[in-house]
């Protein structure tokens, strides 16, 4: 209760109003980050934590995980505020949490048949918070401005990418994209009083978000036109790194990984090289069916290319292809009997919101609030702009692993039994201390979700007695393994980047060499690139980004998926 209600954005993507009708009214407001109020958090946390060490004689092993659960997440939040002192640069978590928690609470109102959702009293709290978004982004202000002085700032791409761009799109959604919403959302005898009320209040918070934006472009721009190459000297040295130390205590505290950094990183290229050539040995399998020379060319680019023939030809279309693999997914599982899928599976594929494509580059999942009984699961898919390469990129091929693991039998498979069972699993083991899906989170809750995804992709690649090939054809396989490589690469890739082992360009080269078979590199030789391999290297810089700021979040897909099936 007590963490619920100094995080409100936990709070709603959870659905606490469930829990006690106190925190219902917590969906009404944002998190408060002034330093008076983090500073009695801290004490809280600490005064909690004397209580939980000291109890004595518990013996039920269930409330044990609860307490060292609860404990190493406490040791997480005082470590981020006192020793990281992350909120004087946590740009990323003050321009998502506002929007993130509108979109919550959109996702837990119950839809009707006429299009409209929602209560008098959801709505209300909607308007409340957004009208709470411009003390919020004060407060947060106020600690930027703390930070500049200690000079513990944030990196660079992330003053462009979130910092100006997702300010500038967070105001734009709400100057007119949700407005147009609730006008289509909002009914009822005070449907006119509560549109005009959610829309002046969406005004505000675009008002806000185009304040705090101006402020970071004063605050640490000489040309905010100019991206990275207009930040004021002394803001431009790399800020992203984690460290060696610190990285090795989020192993050890937040995951519970005993294995120092070094150790996983010189553990992670063999199986890189590994996974790499089961690729190579498939594609030229595939290459052979469709009676394709692999003479004189890179068989993973030949195949690749080939695949990419067979493309969505639009936005939409590519939101239907992942759609109808999620679907055949769904069909696999009751025909094989791999899971007891009820016979109505409601899930939701949609484009990511513009505000939240600064980091996911490819598609993601945001369950259904857990402790509701409303809501159903997104699966956001990030749009190609209808551009040819792009869409390419996203072949028909390629969708059903990403399906599996964003789908079913992944996140919302597993997200739906979670919250099927939710009464058997402690309350404290659903908390994301910090924001939630951000760089001030702890991913301890990822470990859980990313390992099953991952596994998932594997799962329906196993023969079974009604289908001895599996789920995947060749060609889809072909992309689980490429996924699989992924994975792999990600241990490397995050714990090179926030070791000082790989340098942030390394890393994109890096991912685009093994990943995209991009000859050379993404910076060097970027006038040289054709256009396929120009759209390699602007994704795996946004894979980079993504992990820059979010240090052992990548390592988890991989970790817990040994963990699954050792």
């Amino acid at each position: 209760m007590g963490f619920l209600q100094r995080n409100p954005a936990v709070n709603t993507a959870l659905g606490g109003g469930v829990l006690d009708a106190s925190l219902a009214q917590v969906d009404g407001r944002l998190r408060d980050v002034s330093p008076e109020a983090l500073t009695a958090e801290d004490a809280w946390l600490e005064e909690t934590a004397q209580n939980l060490q000291s109890m004595k004689g518990a013996t039920d092993p269930a409330l044990l995980v609860d307490r060292e659960v609860s404990l190493a997440q406490m040791r997480f939040l005082l470590h981020q505020h006192r020793v990281r002192r992350y909120q004087e640069r946590s740009v990323d978590s003050y321009v998502d949490e506002p929007f993130r928690s509108i979109d919550w609470q959109l996702q837990e109102m119950s839809a009707r048949p006429d299009g409209t959702a929602g209560s008098d009293e959801q709505w209300s709290r909607v308007a409340s918070r957004l009208s709470d978004t411009s003390r919020y982004l004060q407060a947060a202000q106020g600690q930027l401005l703390a930070g500049v002085r200690a000079r513990n700032t944030p990196d660079g791409r992330m003053l462009v990418r979130h910092g100006l761009k997702g300010s500038a799109a967070d105001a734009a959604f709400f100057q007119e994209t949700f407005p147009a919403l609730v006008k289509k959302k909002i009914s009822g005898p005070n449907a006119l009083t509560l549109r005009k009320g959610v829309s002046e209040a969406s005004q505000s918070a675009a008002a806000a978000y185009r304040e705090f934006g101006a402020f970071l472009a004063k605050t640490f721009f000489d040309d905010p036109s100019r991206g990275t190459a207009g930040l004021k000297p002394e803001f431009t040295k790399d800020r992203f790194a984690l460290g060696e130390q610190e990285y090795d205590w989020a192993l050890r505290n937040n995951l519970r990984v005993d294995t120092k950094a070094a150790q996983l990183y010189a553990e992670s290229w063999p199986r890189v090289l590994q996974t790499q050539q089961a690729r190579l040995a498939l594609a030229r399998e595939i290459l052979a069916r469709h009676h394709l020379s692999s003479a004189n060319v890179d068989p993973v680019l030949r195949v690749r290319e080939e695949l990419g023939k067979s493309h969505p030809r639009s936005d939409g279309e590519l939101l239907e292809g992942y759609h109808a693999a999620v679907l055949r997914l769904v069909a696999y599982a009751r025909r094989t009997h791999l899971f007891d899928v009820p016979a109505d599976y409601p899930l939701v594929v949609m484009e990511t919101p513009l505000p939240l494509r600064a980091t996911l580059s490819g598609a993601a999942y945001s369950p259904a609030p857990p402790f509701s009984s409303t809501g159903v699961g997104r699966f956001y898919v990030a749009p190609a702009g209808d551009n040819p390469v792009r869409l390419a990129q996203s072949n028909f091929a390629s969708m059903p692993a990403l399906a599996a693991h964003e789908g079913f039998p992944g996140h919302d498979w597993h997200y739906k039994l979670m919250t099927r069972f939710r009464g058997t699993i402690g309350w404290v083991r659903w908390l994301t201390p910090g924001g939630v899906e951000d760089s001030s989170s702890m991913w301890e809750d990822s470990m859980m979700a990313e390992g099953w995804g991952l596994y998932a992709e594997a799962l329906v690649a196993e023969p079974r007695a009604e289908a001895p090939e599996g789920f995947y054809a060749p060609e889809e396989r072909f992309y689980q393994l490429s996924a699989q490589l992924m994975r792999e690469l990600r241990v490397r890739l995050d714990i090179g980047l926030h070791t000082g082992r790989l340098s942030y360009g390394g890393a994109v080269d890096l991912l685009a060499q093994v990943l995209g078979s991009v000859s050379g590199f993404c910076s060097a030789q970027a006038g040289q690139l054709g256009p396929a391999q120009r759209q390699v290297c602007q994704r795996a810089e946004t894979e980079i980004y993504r992990y820059s700021v979010s240090p052992t979040q990548a390592i988890t897909y991989r970790l817990e998926k040994d963990k699954l099936v050792s």
